[in-house]
């Protein structure tokens, strides 16, 4: 008998308004309205398939990811939360984090995300820069990342994260550091520092951007760590600086081989049994093929 490791659970929201040039998540280009209440009743009824997984266990973390989650309404988000709540324990410190699309982002909704449960948001900012954000095919500029991140810091939430990117097309180092420093301005407990990466069967990948060379890149890098060091942030994972006490505890469990529940389009989750065996689960990636098993009864 082993003992099992702590358990979060990771929900997938996998629209977007549209589909990003360098993403190689499971996001699909919005057509038409979000189905807010079918599709919770569909992730609810995938939990309820997987809800053994749990093994009596209290879930630590929920990251509602994406895919854009902030184009869920806030009552779909209430139900949705509800609904975990009635069939998983939660702990009572649960970290409760969704992502959040700056484009997408306003007061009232997020009033409500806070209202369900939701305490912690991560911001999908990028860049602060007007060229750089519509090169990479951001629907926001760079006041309505700064207002997301005032509103999320103004809501006495538990902790918010702002995503910052570097290493993108034509970006020199006073560039990249411009960035990080309106971003550390904003006074976020968590930053996640990303270099882009161009991905196979994306856009960027068909047709690469000039990015900068390993030497600039590296300068970037270092220059970025003293200025987040000297900012009061600690380097806990390859991208990602918190001030102490602010990680991402999501995070912390997939780094240390906890176990996860995965509902929703393309979700992944890892289960340990008491005997040792390791179980994955992946589901249905596209929507309507999602959609479909549920209907027919079938896992997703």
């Amino acid at each position: 008998m082993v003992k099992l490791p702590p358990l979060s659970l990771y929900i997938h929201i996998p629209w977007c308004v549209q589909k990003c040039p360098y993403c190689d998540f499971n996001s699909h280009a919005l057509k038409g309205e979000v189905p807010h209440d079918d599709y919770v009743q569909h992730l609810l009824c995938d939990l309820d398939n997987d809800v053994a997984y749990a093994q009596g266990r209290e879930v630590k973390t929920i990251f509602i990811g994406g895919g854009t989650p902030s184009l869920l309404s806030g009552p779909a988000m209430q139900t949705l939360l509800d609904g975990v709540r009635a069939r998983l324990p939660l702990a009572a410190d649960a970290e409760i984090t969704m992502e959040a699309n700056p484009g997408t982002v306003e007061a009232d909704r997020f009033v409500d995300y806070q209202r369900a449960g939701v305490n912690r948001i991560s911001i999908g900012v990028q860049s602060f820069s007007e060229d750089k954000l519509k090169r990479l095919g951001r629907i926001h500029g760079p006041q309505e990342a700064k207002r997301a991140a005032k509103l999320a810091s103004g809501l006495g939430l538990r902790s918010f994260n702002l995503d910052l990117m570097h290493g993108l097309p034509d970006q020199s180092l006073e560039e990249a550091l411009g960035d990080l420093r309106q971003a550390i301005e904003l006074n976020p407990p968590h930053l996640s520092w990303y270099q882009l990466t161009i991905e196979p069967n994306t856009l960027f990948g068909s047709r690469p951007p000039v990015l900068p060379d390993d030497d600039a890149l590296w300068d970037i890098f270092e220059q970025g760590h003293q200025l987040l060091t000297a900012a009061g942030y600690q380097q806990y994972e390859t991208s990602a600086y918190a001030k102490p006490g602010y990680q991402c505890q999501h995070n912390l469990n997939y780094w240390r081989f906890g176990d996860y529940i995965g509902i929703g389009c393309g979700a992944h989750g890892k289960v340990t049994f008491p005997d040792g065996r390791i179980l994955r689960t992946t589901k249905t990636r596209h929507p309507r093929g999602f959609y479909a098993r549920k209907v027919s009864g079938k896992p997703a």
